[in-house]
């Protein structure tokens, strides 16, 4: 409601600026270009003030929206503190009753539900075949022909055989030397000086010379030197020659074939026989028996209700005797628990077998207390 009225106010008072800013030269006296500059002011304007619009309308939603926000979560927490003062305190307590909030296992239930065991199906029986024993001649072994083989005939006869062929060996003809004597020049001939008078070296002389000292130089033609020697020549080179081998021949005994082996076809008559067989009268069946389906009734654990808090009464010290104890842990050991020794006392063995037996058995149970219908179902009567 409060948006709405804003809305209209916004829209007001846009509505009145824009109206207070007509002027009498809107009118169709003036011209047409001072008429569009004034229309395109007059655009502008109205963006502009759209713009502003959509601006404030924003704003507006984004608080009207938080102030929805937290309106819900005030009605919450209203709604909260209501339920935890409701929580606080037992309904209808009675003076003389302790009290205590404990835990409500779930409740279960039973359905019955049919299931498939097995599906529907068939089965094939089988109708074996019938059959009956006759006599027959049969065919032991099929008419062949058989290959009978005529051996070859066969003479001795001496005849000469080359063992080997006439050839020939090429046989080699050593050459032949000769020795011949040969002088070869060991040193050529040549003019040496040497000291002495002309008459020292005879006819050899060829020019005398006297020195400064008064010393004779002769110079002197030596001959050249010659040796002979001796050398191997050859006479005759060497050469080869062909000799002719004649050819091998040894006479020997063979074999000869007269007349070549050969076969001849000998009909083999086929073999029959008597025997009894088995001939087929009805042959095998099958017959399709259809099997219907089974179907099972099963017992299925539901659960009703969920575990809960209630407030609900319990044992405390107006109630709380040793005799009451006493009854409790005598009650919880004969079903199977440990409640501890058995002295009328409430400590912890005791209380925490309590609980397990309300636990397993679907009554109310706390971690500090015995709710009354828990110990009525062991025995308690208050």
């Amino acid at each position: 409601m409060k948006q709405t009225l804003i809305k209209v106010g916004l829209v007001t008072a846009i509505t009145a600026a824009l109206a207070g800013c007509a002027t009498p030269e809107w009118s169709g006296s003036k011209s047409t270009t001072t008429t569009a500059a004034a229309d395109s002011d007059q655009s502008a304007l109205i963006a502009d003030q759209q713009t502003r619009i959509n601006s404030l309308e924003a704003e507006l939603n984004a608080k009207d929206s938080a102030l929805r926000t937290t309106e819900s979560q005030l009605a919450a927490k209203q709604s909260t503190a209501a339920s935890a003062t409701s929580d606080l305190f037992p309904p209808n307590a009675e003076p003389g009753h302790c009290y205590a909030r404990v835990l409500i296992p779930a409740t279960w239930g039973s359905t019955t539900e049919t299931v498939l065991v097995r599906e529907a199906s068939e089965r094939v029986e089988v109708i074996p075949a019938r059959y009956e024993t006759v006599t027959e001649r049969v065919t032991v072994k099929e008419a062949s022909t058989r290959l009978e083989t005529i051996p070859a005939r066969y003479e001795t006869r001496t005849e000469r055989v080359m063992v080997r062929p006439e050839s020939s060996r090429i046989e080699e003809v050593p050459a032949t030397y000769k020795t011949m004597s040969e002088q070869i020049m060991v040193a050529p001939a040549r003019t040496e000086w040497k000291r002495g008078p002309a008459s020292s070296f005879g006819a050899s002389v060829v020019q005398t010379s006297t020195t400064d000292t008064g010393e004779v130089m002769c110079l002197v033609e030596i001959p050249a030197q010659y040796k002979t020697v001796t050398r191997k020549v050859v006479d005759t080179p060497a050469t080869t020659r062909e000799i002719t081998i004649p050819a091998e021949y040894k006479t020997i005994e063979k074999t000869v074939m007269v007349s070549p082996a050969t076969t001849r076809e000998i009909t083999i008559p086929a073999e029959y026989d008597t025997i009894q067989v088995q001939k087929i009268v009805t042959p095998a069946q099958e017959r399709r028996i259809a099997i219907p389906a089974e179907y099972s009734e099963v017992n299925k654990r539901t659960q009703i209700g969920t575990d809960k808090m209630e407030w609900r009464e319990v044992l405390c010290q107006v109630n709380m005797t040793a005799g009451n104890i006493r009854t409790i842990q005598n009650a919880l050991r004969e079903k199977g628990y440990n409640p501890g020794p058995i002295d009328g006392v409430l400590g912890d063995q005791t209380l925490k077998s309590a609980n397990q037996y309300a636990k397993a058995s679907g009554l109310p149970y706390g971690s500090n207390y015995i709710a009354i219908e828990t110990a009525e179902k062991l025995g308690v009567r208050l």
